[in-house]
């Protein structure tokens, strides 16, 4: 295989442990005899809910997915609505999911499938914040810059179902969430933003994240963090029959890409699965780190390949396409320079970056000089947030379509001796 084909495969790989169909049978309990219903947001909640229904037969309820991410099932509702900015199909479906929450009995079990997506998903606005407010609200947090974690404690106090909120719903019915990670840390409350999980933020913690990233709020919005939110507090009654297991997370999917990449003789340096901070700065890192790893190889030495994962942000500055894996790879290419040996690969691994249907990109030495002969400006696409745009008319993207799954960014950096 040609260097391409090796990032490739080891993406693909990190996708494929992390398909719902190979672990969701092993962590399902026997089926109860009383009644059950399946209730669930995400990228991968269809499939999860596919994984359950594989096991279980045909179930009741109601998962709400992505547009495109749908699966078929047997007796739980698909409902697709958008994502990342909510739409109002998004808030239709979180209305009939809390519906059938209501009048639950002790004997009965609520399965809760939550994966990366839900904060978007599953729309229900506090007070009297509308759609349109609140779909203000996300976009200013998407081009804010603040870390996924400092989003998310502002989108739950702002909301009727995060934070534990979803959880409580079900009471006082026994409750089983499982849960794919897509956060640095695998934190369960920042999955999703923690629909089933007590949170101990207040919404003081969540005006000091206005103020920090200088996010625009609607007068709406202002009024809700002025009064009690409805955030459920850690060891609120309402949560103590609620079970919570994470079922797949990030560090799974770079295992078993280095696996991949050593029995192919490629050594493998692992950096975490918790990576996070602005893309191009984590770029230049970690084109510093290649450079210096590369100088410290001999010419017999096998290639090594330096993974890692976690969720990097993008501060907006134009008015590009672009996301945090494709920037990352178009600074990494800026900040490495055309040096020879070293090629890269940076997707996310539920097939979408940012505001493009596009997984991320790859680069190799040429990809400078590529671009120029191909009259692309790769310092000016980086500074207008375009990264896409680039990639595509070099035809370096990565196109996965909809993966069904979702364990946050994979990065891998080839390195071949100098």
């Amino acid at each position: 295989m040609n260097e391409r084909e090796i990032l490739n495969a080891l993406f693909a790989r990190a996708v494929a442990v992390a398909d719902p169909m190979r672990f969701i049978a092993p962590n399902l309990p026997e089926r109860p005899a009383g009644r059950v219903l399946v209730v669930g947001a995400g990228k991968a909640s269809a499939r999860m809910a596919e994984a359950v229904e594989a096991e279980w037969g045909p179930c009741e309820g109601l998962v709400i997915t992505r547009y495109g991410y749908g699966r078929p099932t047997q007796g739980i509702e698909i409902a697709e609505a958008a994502h990342p900015v909510p739409d109002q199909a998004g808030v239709d479906a979180t209305q009939r999911l809390l519906d059938l929450l209501g009048g639950l009995e002790p004997d009965d079990l609520v399965l809760m499938l939550i994966s990366g997506g839900a904060s978007a998903l599953l729309c229900a606005p506090a007070g009297e914040m509308t759609l349109a407010e609140k779909q203000a609200v996300n976009a200013a947090l998407l081009a804010s810059g603040a870390p996924i974690g400092k989003m998310n404690v502002l989108r739950k106090h702002l909301s009727r179902v995060k934070g534990g909120q979803l959880a409580a719903a079900a009471a006082p019915a026994r409750v089983l969430s499982l849960m794919i990670s897509d956060v640095p840390g695998d934190d369960p409350a920042m999955i999703g933003s923690g629909p089933t999980i007590g949170d101990p933020t207040t919404a003081e913690d969540a005006l000091a994240i206005v103020n920090r990233w200088r996010i625009g709020l609607p007068d709406s919005a202002k009024r809700v963090l002025d009064g009690d939110t409805g955030v459920i507090a850690p060891g609120d009654p309402r949560l103590a029959k609620v079970e919570n297991r994470i079922v797949a997370a990030p560090a799974q999917s770079l295992a078993a890409a280095a696996t991949v990449a050593q029995g192919n003789g490629i050594a493998t340096l692992l950096l975490g699965d918790d990576l996070d901070g602005e893309a191009r700065e984590v770029a230049a890192a970690h084109a510093a780190l290649a450079l210096k790893l590369q100088a410290e190889m001999s010419p017999g030495d096998n290639p090594m390949v330096v993974l890692s994962g976690g969720e990097l942000t993008v501060t907006r500055r134009g008015d590009g396409v672009g996301g945090p894996n494709a920037e990352y790879a178009l600074a990494l290419a800026l900040s490495l320079n055309g040096a020879k040996g070293i090629h890269a690969i940076a997707c996310d691994t539920d097939g979408v970056d940012g505001a493009a249907e596009v997984a991320g990109a790859v680069i190799a030495p040429d990809t400078l000089d590529r671009a120029v002969s191909a009259g692309l400006d790769a310092a000016k696409a980086l500074a207008e947030n375009d990264a896409h745009s680039f990639f595509g008319a070099l035809g370096d993207q990565v196109v996965t379509g909809p993966t069904l799954t979702n364990v946050n960014d994979f990065r891998a950096i080839l390195i071949h001796p100098a």
